[in-house]
């Protein structure tokens, strides 16, 4: 056998997705469109590429350097989104008319950044955003919690940790220790505490900021001070009581905690982190960032923030806004390292057997029938013997099986074949839907 003229290989960075990882990620965009919904979100859709100065200096010049640019045959400066968020400022702001504030919105869609690739994170990857534009309430950031936990529940996990900050907290720390003029820099080290650790942040703030070594080492100890929320918030609210900025931020963080505990959110999967600092430019107040209790290492699977000047680079409109992301991609890479991605590759429960081809008008119609009611079913395209085509339904990973040749259908009946169980019995066609259901039930 000759070799293939063209290898077939995925690039660096990016993954196929065979039909097991495809349908657990499917199921977890219908969870998380629900949860939207249920909070009044609406959907919306905004193209892949946008002109480069669109994208150019949001995030940073981390997220300058991860974009795939390129000119397009049209001769324009054009780039891949790096996140839905700055899109949906310049939507914000070129429909403004026609939307109405507040609004809000999800969005689901895949988002490409050149950055190293690792273990749950990728080159090409899926968000599913919410946000809320058009207030500055606190009502609006709180919300934003509420829909993390409650999309985390949605998708199969309990044990998490929601961590919070406000970026108002961090300025007037900085403000306090001189380095006002160089926030953007020391934040953006600190957001790879986790992943540099402090001395690594402690090199970068004094190497590439500007900071002294002073400077850098009372950062990284103001923000390792933890504690319960309370407590923690009455030493930030003395350490910033000079500071309008800084105490406006633990306000609106105590109301947060208040509104959670009367709302339900159990306190342990809620935390104050003052080390949280999100490395994207464009945050002004209170962040996220939401970490699975037996998979830390996967980093955060839910961010955002509040972002008050986004939308003003593309109109005089004021637009305030918050909103977060779910890491899709991360998300299902935890699923799957947890042994939670089932095996089956068919959305359909139910396999038909094709008997007799003869016959394949019937076989059409009961699979009709099934569909009819609500329970999905796949046909055999070939009458193979019935061993093959059973093999096959195994390895695709059917529930039931149903069999019936000429004997069966001169006496009405079928035979129900319990895949997973391994059972088998004989239905009258009436009672076919009804002996299905039950299986199903039990699986």
């Amino acid at each position: 056998m000759t070799a293939p003229p063209i290898k077939p290989q995925t690039l660096k960075g990016f993954r196929d997705y065979l039909p097991p990882a495809a349908m657990a990620r499917e199921e977890l965009l219908e969870a998380a469109r629900r949860v939207f919904r249920s909070y009044g979100f609406s959907p919306i859709d905004t193209p892949a590429l946008e002109y480069s100065e669109i994208i150019l200096g949001k995030g940073g010049d981390e997220s300058d350097k991860q974009l795939f640019r390129f000119t397009d045959q049209g001769d324009r400066d054009v780039a891949l989104r790096f996140d839905l968020t700055v899109p949906f400022a310049r939507f914000a702001a070129q429909h403004f008319n026609d939307l109405g504030m507040p609004f809000k919105r999800y969005h689901t869609g895949t988002v490409w950044r050149a950055e190293k690739p690792q273990k749950g994170r990728f080159r090409e990857f899926m968000q599913c955003d919410f946000d809320t534009i058009g207030t500055d309430s606190n009502a609006a950031d709180i919300e934003t919690l509420l829909v993390i936990h409650d999309l985390l529940m949605a998708v199969g996990f309990e044990r998490f940790t929601i961590r919070v900050n406000n970026r108002m907290i961090l300025n007037g720390l900085l403000a306090q220790l001189g380095l006002a003029d160089r926030a953007v820099g020391v934040l953006r080290a600190l957001d790879k505490l986790h992943k540099i650790g402090p001395a690594g942040v402690i090199s970068e703030m004094t190497d590439r900021v500007g900071a002294t070594a002073t400077q850098a080492s009372q950062v990284l100890e103001l923000a390792g001070i933890s504690g319960p929320p309370k407590d923690l918030l009455l030493r930030l609210g003395t350490l910033l009581q000079k500071s309008d900025q800084g105490t406006a931020g633990v306000e609106k963080l105590a109301e947060l905690f208040d509104v959670a505990h009367v709302a339900g959110i159990p306190a342990e999967r809620l935390q104050l982190d003052v080390s949280i600092a999100r490395g994207l430019d464009y945050y002004t107040g209170t962040i996220y960032e939401t970490v699975l209790d037996d998979r830390p290492e996967f980093g955060s699977v839910c961010s955002g923030g509040r972002y008050d000047d986004l939308a003003g680079l593309f109109t005089n409109q004021r637009l305030p806004g918050v909103g977060a992301s779910l890491g899709l991609d991360r998300l299902l890479a935890a699923l799957e390292d947890l042994g939670r991605v089932p095996a089956t590759s068919t959305p359909a429960p139910v396999f038909i057997v094709l008997f007799s081809a003869a016959r394949l008008g019937e076989y059409a119609r009961i699979g009709r029938m099934l569909r009819t009611a609500g329970i999905f079913a796949e046909l055999f395209p070939e009458a193979r013997p019935v061993g093959k085509q059973l093999k096959y339904a195994d390895r695709k990973g059917f529930r039931v099986a149903l069999i019936a040749g000429d004997d069966e259908f001169a006496a009405g009946q079928w035979q129900v074949k319990d895949l997973r169980q391994g059972g088998q019995e004989r239905v009258v066609e009436g009672e076919l839907v009804a002996t299905i259901q039950r299986i199903l039930a039990t699986s």
